[in-house]
C-alpha cells in the first residue's frame, strides 16, 4: 500500500527541527512521498532545499494569500523556478477573506499571477480559499486554469461540483474527520474517486484521533481511513486511487519504487 501527503509544510517550526523523525514516521505508515508547499520567497528556499536533500520529497513555489506585505514573485520568476526538477506545482495561492479585509485587489492580482504562471509552466495550481468561494471559482474560470487542486477542502457539494467542472481535484485534510464538518464529509462521499487527494496541511489540522496534537505527514493515514469509512471503501482502495490521482495531477513526480 502507498499513501502520499499532497500538502504539508515541512519547513515550519515543529517539523523542520525533527525532520528525520518525521520522515521515519511517514515510512512506518506507508506514506511514501510528500509535497512540501511554499508560502513565501523564504519558504521556497527552505522547501526546495528539503526536496533536494530527500528523493521522496517534492515542492512547490508560491506566495500565500494571507499577507499583503509579502515579497512577491513575478510571473517570470515563478515560471523560472518551476523549471527546477523538484518543483511540481504553483502555490499555494488563492483568496482568503477570513484573515484579509478591505481592498483586496492585491490578493486578486497575486492569485491571477500564480494561475498565469501555472498555465505557462504547465504545472497545476494549489488553491487556498477561505470565505471566498464565489470569487475563487470566478477567477479560476476567468483565468482559464488548466489544472489544479482545491487544497484543504472546507466548502460544500455545490462548490465541489463547480470546481470539478473546471477540471480541478479536491484534497481532503484532517478537517474531514472533525465532528463539526458534516458538509465536508458529505462532499467526501460525493467527489468521484478519480478526483480525490488526501493531505495533512501539517503542522496544522491534525485529524482525529490525533486532533489537538501537532500534525505531521504520517497522520494522512488517519484521514484516508476516515474517507474510506465514509465512502464504504477499504483503506487500500482509497490509498490506491488517491495515489494514482496525485501522479495524474502532479505529472513531474515519478512513481515511487521500493528500494
Amino acid at each position: 500500500m502507498q499513501l502520499i501527503d499532497s500538502h504539508c509544510h515541512l519547513n515550519f517550526e515543529g517539523l523542520a527541527e525533527r525532520l528525520p523523525e518525521v520522515l521515519e514516521n511517514m515510512a512506518a505508515q506507508d506514506v511514501k512521498q510528500a509535497l512540501a508547499i511554499s508560502v513565501s520567497r523564504q519558504s521556497f528556499d527552505e522547501v526546495s532545499a528539503i526536496a533536494e536533500q530527500y528523493p521522496h520529497i517534492y515542492c512547490t513555489v508560491g506566495i500565500h494569500p494571507d499577507r499583503e506585505d509579502a515579497e512577491e514573485f513575478t510571473v517570470a520568476e515563478l515560471v523560472e523556478r518551476a523549471k527546477h526538477p523538484k518543483v511540481v506545482g504553483i502555490g499555494e495561492t488563492g483568496l482568503d477573506y477570513y484573515w484579509c479585509k478591505g481592498d483586496l485587489a492585491w490578493q486578486h492580482q497575486r492569485f491571477a499571477d500564480h494561475i498565469e504562471a501555472a498555465n505557462e509552466s504547465g504545472l497545476p495550481v494549489i488553491v487556498h480559499t477561505r470565505d471566498a468561494a464565489a470569487d475563487t471559482l470566478k477567477m479560476l474560470k476567468e483565468c482559464n486554469t488548466h489544472a489544479g487542486v482545491i487544497h484543504c477542502f472546507s466548502e460544500d457539494i455545490p462548490f465541489a461540483k463547480a470546481a470539478l467542472d473546471l477540471g480541478l481535484y479536491i484534497s481532503f485534510s484532517g478537517l474531514v474527520t472533525f465532528k463539526n464538518a458534516p458538509l465536508i464529509q458529505e462532499t467526501a462521499k460525493y467527489v468521484p474517486s478519480d478526483r480525490i487527494l488526501v493531505e495533512t496541511d501539517a503542522p496544522f489540522l491534525a485529524p482525529v484521533p490525533k486532533r489537538g496534537k501537532q500534525n505531521e505527514p504520517s497522520y494522512v493515514r488517519h484521514t484516508a481511513e476516515f474517507v474510506a469509512k465514509l465512502r464504504g471503501e477499504t483503506l487500500e482502495e482509497v490509498a490506491a486511487y488517491t495515489t494514482e490521482n496525485f501522479y495524474r495531477l502532479f505529472t513531474k513526480v515519478p512513481r515511487w519504487e521500493a528500494a
